[in-house]
């Protein structure tokens, strides 16, 4: 991917050098997991945006339920730090790419939808930090909290991705990062809070409760194939096997292929993010389309 020319964003937040662990692009390494059935809700929530203890807990802590979380707070000289622009090699990838997610939703999200794009802040983090929905640890992956309007990513996960699911490209990080961008994009047109509401009506953590967190994941990987479809056709911004980077990062981070991983079998009704074949689809429904309509995931699981 030619990210490189891309415009770098100013809302990075960059707490690297404040805590423990590792960090790169892709070298460092991220947090140890759990054991048993907490092994497999850290790995899915690892590798698929969604803060694990929100797997255990149930969604209401990203989508807003779990109010009495507080973000952390920093002294001005602090602050002013973590807005200077990222010099390394992983910290300009990572606002580069949010510069450009920035860059299409601006302009696709009003014309598409007629909702104004308000922005994201990424904050990038080394080992563990602060939210507004909870601690944020390496090992929980990146994600999005709804309360505090921010994506969290600690960029060793780079490297995690190389080394435990044999997934490594730029585009296939860069994926990663526009999933959670998708998230905010949900948040941006109120869907998230339309799903806290059902899934609390479910009753938490049941199998109708994980179907809705699953259409919620799935177009939000919709959501990051419109994002590359409309960066490619202004930019040029894609380059051979991009694309394939992006089905090999959907197809090793599936619950299927994770629950089989972790425990030798899959439990679909415990799926939170979608199977290995419906992530894939899903991506590439949004890059062929280059349309936020064709992302409806919710009414396809009616049709």
């Amino acid at each position: 991917m030619r990210w490189e020319d891309f415009r770098s964003s100013d809302n990075v937040e960059d707490r690297r050098g404040e805590g423990g662990g590792g960090m790169g692009f892709p070298g460092g390494g991220a947090g140890g997991l759990g054991i048993g059935t907490i092994v497999i809700l850290c790995i899915i929530g690892w590798v698929t945006g969604i803060n694990p203890a929100v797997l255990i807990g149930g969604y209401s802590q990203v989508t807003g339920g779990g109010g009495s979380q507080r973000e952390e707070r920093a002294d001005p000289d602090t602050q002013a730090k973590r807005r200077q622009a990222p010099t390394d090699q992983s910290g300009k990838f990572a606002a580069a790419i949010l510069g450009n997610t920035e860059d299409v939703w601006k302009e696709i999200l009003p014309n598409q939808t007629g909702k104004q794009y308000t922005t994201t802040t990424m904050v990038l983090y080394q080992g563990g930090t602060r939210s507004g929905c909870g601690d944020a640890r390496a090992a929980m992956g990146p994600f999005y909290c709804p309360i505090d309007k921010k994506v969290y990513l600690d960029t060793g996960f780079f490297k995690e991705m190389e080394q435990k699911f044999k997934v490594k490209g730029d585009f296939a990080y860069a994926y990663v990062i526009a999933h959670e961008v998708g998230h905010h994009v949900q948040d941006v047109l109120g869907i998230l809070g339309k799903v806290q509401g059902r899934q609390q009506a479910a009753g938490g953590n049941t199998p109708e409760a994980n179907k809705l967190s699953v259409r919620v994941e799935l177009m939000a990987d919709c959501l990051a194939g419109v994002w590359a479809k409309n960066s490619n056709d202004k930019w040029n911004a894609l380059e051979p096997g991009d694309i394939q980077e992006a089905m090999n990062a959907a197809s090793a981070i599936g619950d299927d292929k994770l629950q089989e991983q972790a425990q030798g079998y899959a439990v679909p009704d415990s799926f939170t993010h979608g199977s290995s074949e419906q992530r894939m689809r899903w991506f590439m429904t949004g890059y062929k389309s280059g349309q936020t309509k064709s992302c409806d995931t919710f009414r396809a699981a009616r049709g």
